[in-house]
């Protein structure tokens, strides 16, 4: 009997997760993916099938320098949030990517919270 790798039990559990959250128009999808070294946030309009704006620890603008943290989590939550009120989004749907709701995953979405959005 082969063992699942952590990834492909990650991915399962994210497919369990897709098939009840999906971004509209009015309400898209916050996905986060994190690495080891950074950690990646997207406002997803599923509806059209493309990414609304984004935000990632590995963009020089970001100026975190790593995402392999909570600090590098908290800004990159708090910069997707500005950068969603920008174009007029209030509300998301948060898709944790079949992470554990902890740590880093915990301290983006709190941060984007604090930062205007509802979810």
């Amino acid at each position: 009997m082969a063992r699942d790798s952590k990834n492909q039990i990650r991915l399962r559990i994210h497919k369990r997760i897709r098939r009840r959250v999906s971004g509209t128009a009015e309400r898209p999808r916050l996905a986060v993916f994190r690495s080891v070294k950074h950690i990646y946030a997207q406002v997803i309009d599923d509806g059209k099938g493309h990414t609304v704006t984004a935000a990632s620890s590995a963009e020089k603008a970001a100026g975190v320098g790593t995402g392999g943290n909570v600090s590098g989590a908290k800004a990159i939550g708090k910069l997707v949030a500005e950068r969603a009120r920008e174009k007029g989004i209030k509300a998301v749907v948060f898709d944790r990517g079949g992470y554990h709701y902890h740590g880093r995953i915990k301290a983006l979405a709190d941060a984007a919270r604090e930062a205007g959005l509802e979810f």
